[in-house]
């Protein structure tokens, strides 16, 4: 399954606005982070969790959960400005570090997981606007906290599928509110008296435990991604989304580091009040209440739904650029919007909403994003360790940084639920597998290849500080064919000898000059590649232009190898005229001199042979 040959600058230039990417660092990517972070959870959850673990256990969930994306913030900043980023964000970075194939099993998991982000937040807004209709202490009615979430899903959808720009501007007077209602808990807290705050758990609220309340709390951390996700929308990928995305963990860190203390020492609030459920910890704490808490609340969520809304479909978007989804999905609206995947993932949404309520959909989206932060850090520590001169990030991080943040995500994805973790791993290596499957030819180089060479490299010399013995002698066989179709029986044969242990080569000679056969030597090696691919050979393939057959032996034989690693085999077949057998036998006692075991073969069968359980050898020496 091919994918049309498009230049890579296609992927990045194209903007989902049909038009120049205009947003900067501030609109484009803190604005949304730091809102999508300073959002749901903090006004919903932050009391629960503080109610439910005390102080101490509180500041450690937000450490822990912070250092998780604080690392997955500096290896995404590493990948970003070694490329322009274009449409799907981070799926575009891993895709384009990992291969495509890697690339397309994150791919359909974020996707997801900014979809069921949609749902997530609009689960928040509706518990916010019943909550307001209840008594004290009474409980929220499911059926109608999900009805209210699916009209919210639905106005979202439906606003995103016409202006990305209209959405990320309201985000201005959003971020005001927020910053308010944060001001107003500051004031009160302040000024209404201390109380002795908790400092063991209590899991009032929370019987499931420690994980299950850090599943809950971790998706106000992950908000950080949302202005990558809008990578092909900014003026300049490379500076802002480093730029906005550091500073906007570094501010989420600062946040959530404060409201905790603020929380807990406040005596406006008992801890069995901190651990109900719902904004109420916030309204009673803050001055004037609701009047400045819920228009801060409402404002970050619904910029926290705009930014699900609009980041999913653009990953869907370059999954159907790249091959990986219909083509139909990347088509633009007259408004430069992905209209009809913005569709599709409001209807995904939409049947989300049957999950039940918030915190189940915390679930969810909290093991998604732990694979994405995962698949981020794999791609920043693959590009270290690979080496590639390509590879000039202005934000230099140390491979050993981003593998401890892909530890961390596994282990705390296997903490909070070892057989989701376990099914989100087998649903990527599934989505790996397929992808490859589809044996699609990428048009843009990745860091794999460069890993393979510096392993390759470090192989090589600790093979050289290795003393030579009889005990570790492999054969290493240089084949010399003509016709390799004619010739494969011979190619095979050495490949029995080998036993899957050394290295066979073959080579065809081309008598001439450079002048005259090196245009046919790039073709003839594809036709060997492909003919060794087409048998199930395991064998490299070479074409060397000499200028008779004799000397051109010697020479490629005395020449064949790297590092110390040589052909210590060479491997002919019968000759079939009796001119060419003294030739060979010439070539034979040079190759001699150079220490080199020669095989002079002639098998007889033909066709394919199935592999025989013994070979016997005629020895004379």
């Amino acid at each position: 399954m091919p994918i049309d040959p498009a230049p890579l600058t296609g992927v990045a230039a194209a903007s989902t606005s049909g038009s120049t990417p205009k947003f900067g660092t501030f609109l484009g990517v803190f604005t949304p982070s730091a809102l999508t972070i300073l959002g749901l959870i903090m006004y919903l959850r932050f009391g629960w969790v503080v109610g439910n673990l005390g102080l101490p256990v509180t500041l450690l969930v937000v450490l822990l959960a912070s250092s998780i994306t604080f690392i997955t913030g500096l290896s995404a900043s590493a990948l970003a400005t070694n490329m322009r980023v274009g449409v799907g964000g981070e799926y575009f970075m891993v895709s384009r570090s990992l291969g495509i194939e890697l690339g397309g099993a994150i791919g359909i998991p974020l996707f997801l997981c900014r979809t069921l982000s949609i749902t997530f937040y609009s689960f928040g807004l509706s518990e916010s606007i019943i909550s307001l209709t209840l008594a004290p202490g009474e409980p929220l009615p499911t059926v109608s906290v999900q009805i209210v979430a699916a009209v919210v899903i639905a106005v979202t959808t439906a606003i995103s599928g016409r202006s990305a720009s209209a959405a990320l501007k309201l985000q201005i007077p959003i971020m005001i509110a927020v910053g308010l209602s944060l001001i107003a808990l500051v004031i009160s807290a302040t000024s209404g008296g201390w109380r002795d705050p908790e400092l063991l758990p209590t899991y009032r609220t929370a019987p499931e435990g420690f994980w299950y309340v850090f599943a809950v709390f971790f998706p106000a951390v992950t908000g950080f991604t949302a202005g990558i996700g809008m990578s092909g929308d900014l003026k300049d990928p490379q500076r802002s989304i480093p730029r906005g995305t550091l500073l906007a963990v570094a501010t989420g860190v600062a946040v959530y580091s404060l409201v905790p203390f603020l929380l807990a020492y406040s005596a406006r609030i008992s801890p069995e009040e901190l651990a109900g459920a719902g904004v109420g910890a916030w309204t009673r704490v803050a001055v004037f209440g609701a009047w400045l808490v819920y228009p801060g609340l409402w404002g970050a969520i619904l910029s926290s739904a705009f930014g699900s809304a609009l980041g999913g479909p653009r990953v869907l978007q370059a999954l159907a650029h790249d091959g990986l989804a219909p083509r139909f999905l990347a088509r633009l609206s007259p408004t430069g919007q992905p209209a009809t995947a913005t569709w599709i993932s409001g209807a995904i949404a939409m049947l989300a909403v049957l999950l039940g309520g918030l915190n189940e959909v915390a679930g969810f989206v909290t093991i998604l994003f732990l694979t994405l932060y995962v698949a981020i850090n794999l791609s920043a520590a693959f590009e270290r360790l690979a080496g590639d001169p390509s590879y000039r990030p202005t934000i230099n991080v140390h491979w050993g940084v981003s593998l401890l943040g892909l530890v961390g995500a596994v282990a705390v994805m296997f903490l909070i639920s070892p057989l989701v973790c376990l099914a989100a791993l087998s649903l990527e290596l599934l989505l790996y597998l397929y992808v490859r499957r589809l044996a699609m030819r990428k048009r843009w180089g990745d860091a794999r290849a460069g890993l393979w060479l510096a392993l390759t490299r470090y192989a090589l010399l600790q093979l050289r500080s290795h003393e030579r013995d009889p005990r570790s002698w492999r054969p290493h066989i240089l084949v010399f064919v003509g016709d390799m179709v004619k010739r494969i029986a011979l190619v095979r044969l050495a490949n029995w000898f080998n036993e899957d242990r050394g290295i066979v080569t073959a080579c065809r000679l081309l008598v001439g000059t450079l002048e005259e056969k090196t245009s046919e030597v790039a073709a003839l090696e594809r036709e060997m590649e492909e003919d060794l691919v087409k048998e199930g050979i395991v064998a490299f393939s070479e074409v060397n232009v000499v200028p008779d057959f004799s000397s051109g032996v010697v020479s490629v034989a005395q020449a064949h190898g790297i590092a110390g690693l040589h052909s210590n085999t060479v491997m002919f077949g019968w000759p079939e005229k009796a001119g060419r057998l003294e030739s060979l036998l010439r070539s034979t006692t040079a190759l001699s001199l150079l220490g080199k075991n020669t095989i002079i073969a002639r098998p007889r069968w033909s066709g394919e042979l199935k592999r025989r359980q013994q070979i016997d050898i005629w020895w004379r020496g």
